[in-house]
């Protein structure tokens, strides 16, 4: 069975914290009406420190979707090889034994696609599959796993490496002033992360089962709405009550597994926001430390979009207190409503 590897993970260097985000927000944003509502949601958050790839008063200034657009570019060229070097050095596995690239990112736009880019000065085969995945949003790290998953199965002996790229800061809209844009400019944050799976190892997490779940009639919960100044983000108020409908997915996708998504060993949790996480302690009736990774990276980088599975994942690794054998759940949630789930055996 395919094996989910060690991720690799890089935050850039500017560095925003809650104090000053909200000091930020009570100067540019004095004459709200409903700014303290907004204070009081971003502090609620937990969010305490995010990273940028531009200093902050370089991202509050908008010149154009062209020019952000250059940055996402020469920002992801210059931060991408570290972390796939990495990754490949977790894995033990060497560029031209990798036979699919998967790049997933919602915060830019090239074509071709930074696999091209990545085929032509990484050292990958010039016969490496390509496959970019630019629409599921923070859902997108979830559905990288189960993609390489599935391709892994298709093609045995074979390896994918999966890339997320997410600079949110570059889709700042300054003249979006709605209450939930306001969180948002307080929760996000930017991130580079990169993960392999191995068609055979015998570290990592195995990858047993994945499924995806769509909640019927919330396209417009979570989405872009795309204007000449670049990707707007659009936040549904009803999304923080999403768990409630898709606990049982996650009930459903373990299930076929003969597993009970309400008693597995460990869970790597697209933390979307804190209520997220809360709502699963509910629903699923899950016990709220079993969460620690996920809240861990919401506390410290904010909501990384589709890099968050992969860095949540990254420090379960790291806590090194999982037991060989153990069962658990990795899901990814974003527009759709789209949940991604992987069941997946702890090797070591």
């Amino acid at each position: 069975m395919p094996v989910l590897c060690c991720p690799a993970v890089s935050v850039p260097e500017h560095i925003i914290t809650l104090d000053e985000t909200l000091d930020l927000a009570q100067r540019i944003r004095a004459d709200h009406d409903e700014l303290p509502l907004a204070l009081k949601l971003i502090t609620n958050t937990g969010v305490q420190t995010r990273h940028l790839v531009q200093p902050i008063e370089v991202t509050l200034h908008h010149p154009g979707l062209e020019e952000r657009n250059r940055v996402y570019e020469r920002e992801a060229k210059a931060r991408i090889p570290a972390v796939v070097a990495q990754a490949l050095a977790e894995a033990d596995l060497p560029a031209d034994q990798v036979d699919a690239l998967i790049f997933v990112s919602c915060t830019g736009f090239t074509m071709p696609s930074m696999t091209a880019w990545m085929i032509n000065n990484l050292g990958f085969r010039s016969d490496t599959r390509q496959l970019p995945i630019a629409q599921l949003g923070c859902a997108a790290g979830g559905a990288a796993i189960n993609r390489a998953h599935d391709f892994c199965i298709a093609h045995p002996g074979a390896n994918a490496l999966i890339v997320a790229c997410e600079f949110c800061s570059l889709c700042y809209q300054p003249d979006d002033i709605t209450v939930g844009n306001l969180l948002c400019n307080g929760l996000f944050g930017d991130a580079v992360a990169a993960a392999v799976v191995r068609s055979e190892s015998d570290r990592g997490v195995r990858l047993e089962r994945n499924g995806s779940r769509l909640v019927p009639n919330t396209e417009d919960w979570i989405a872009y709405a795309v204007k000449a100044t670049g990707f707007h983000f659009l936040l549904d108020r009803r999304v923080p009550g999403t768990m409630e409908q898709l606990a049982p997915s996650l009930r459903e996708v373990a299930a076929e597994e003969g597993w009970n998504a309400e008693a597995l060993d460990f869970y790597v949790i697209h933390a979307g926001g804190p209520r997220i996480l809360d709502d699963l302690s509910r629903f699923p009736n899950v016990a709220p430390d079993m969460f620690a990774c996920s809240r861990a990276t919401l506390t410290q980088h904010g909501n990384i979009a589709s890099a968050v599975v992969l860095d949540a994942l990254r420090r379960l690794y790291r806590t090194d207190t999982v037991p060989v054998g153990a069962r658990g759940l990795i899901a990814g949630f974003g527009p759709g409503i789209t949940a991604e789930i992987t069941l997946g055996t702890w090797l070591g």
